[in-house]
């Protein structure tokens, strides 16, 4: 068959996430958050152990000229999984290219992209989880053998033709590393698991952001900044902008301990980082259902949220910070939350808490 004849997608073809893969166009954040994002692995703060590691095999890749691993990024929203994929880029000195997985709708969608990829390139596909089987069941043949399996023709005619693309490094984000399928993560060379970040990288992300906003902050008010927002970068970043805005307002020549302190009160963020309905969550479980166990869509119908949003962003922070328990009955809150809220247990409930 004559090369004319075979028809491949590419990216202005797509219509779902063709406007995603252009570097020069902007992503869903806005600008400024976007200039708080370290472009390389030394300004990118916190996660040592993950930093430590992929300097070592970046470095290694590009001695031996090669494409990196592909690298599996797992852990809450907020804490630099795709920052860290751009850093990976920069450092590789490869061409970035961004998506999500609810945005390739049909086969084609991922071979537009792939077919025009450069040499080891990095391509990222954010909630990787999310993926349809048939798009996932070629992306197998992709990150293993650098082919793409393509159909031509229709009915008893129909034949598959294997297609040679360029060495690339697919970069999966996640949160719900539970749902990806094992056939799926086996083919990751590399997987990268975070955590909360501890204070004093929170407060060198904090004093690095202030930098860039051209703000000045206080020890303490960094320190504060850096305890309140839940161990998130992205959290952090946003409190900060907020911090500037009430110093403005207020006419502080920095961002001091009192501006901090009345600001966070006005957006009913407490000492540990809890928000209003982090407070309501604990709560609902220690009012309505005695301390819990209670189960997880039970609870997100009491709060009036989904069970994702429940399971994927207010739930890490509060076991993290000890304030509840997953167990096989359901979720039920410690004695650290009845403390924390300034609230008696009933029925002697804080012994069998305790342990």
């Amino acid at each position: 068959m004559k090369k004319k004849d075979i028809k491949i997608p590419n990216e202005d073809t797509l219509s779902g996430p063709t406007g995603m893969l252009h570097p020069e166009k902007p992503l869903a954040e806005d600008d400024r958050e976007l200039s708080l994002r370290p472009k390389n692995l030394k300004e990118f703060m916190g996660q040592a152990q993950i930093k430590e590691n992929l300097s070592v095999f970046i470095t290694a890749a590009r001695e031996r000229d090669e494409s990196l691993d592909h690298l599996f990024l797992i852990g809450p929203p907020g804490l630099g999984k795709t920052t860290l994929a751009q850093v990976v880029a920069n450092e590789l000195g490869a061409e970035f290219k961004v998506t999500s997985a609810p945005a390739l709708d049909k086969p084609k969608d991922l071979a537009g992209i792939l077919t025009t990829v450069t040499e080891k390139a990095v391509f990222f596909i954010d909630e990787i989880h999310r993926l349809k089987p048939a798009i996932e069941e070629m992306l197998y043949i992709a990150m293993e053998d650098y082919e793409l399996d393509w159909i031509i023709g229709q009915g008893p005619s129909a034949r598959t033709i294997r297609i040679p693309i360029q060495p690339f490094t697919l970069v999966g984000a996640t949160t719900k590393a539970g749902n990806v399928s094992s056939p799926l993560i086996s083919r990751f060379g590399i997987t990268c698991r975070f955590s909360f970040y501890e204070a004093a990288d929170m407060e060198a992300i904090v004093r690095r952001s202030a930098g860039i906003l051209n703000t000045k902050v206080d020890n303490d008010a960094a320190s504060l900044l850096a305890r309140s927002a839940r161990g998130t970068p992205r959290v952090v970043n946003r409190l900060l902008r907020r911090m500037r805005d009430f110093a403005q307002i207020k006419g502080a020549p920095s961002i001091t301990l009192p501006v901090v302190e009345d600001g966070l009160r006005r957006l009913e963020i407490d000492a540990l980082g809890l928000e209003k309905h982090d407070r309501e969550i604990l709560r609902i479980i220690i009012e309505r259902y005695n301390g819990g166990p209670v189960g997880a869509e039970t609870l997100a119908i009491s709060i009036g949220e989904s069970v994702d949003t429940l399971e994927d962003y207010y739930e890490p922070y509060l076991i993290q910070a000890g304030l509840i328990q997953r167990t096989p009955r359901g979720r039920v809150v410690t004695a650290m939350a009845y403390e924390h809220l300034k609230l008696e247990p009933r029925n002697g409930r804080a012994e069998g808490l305790l342990f």
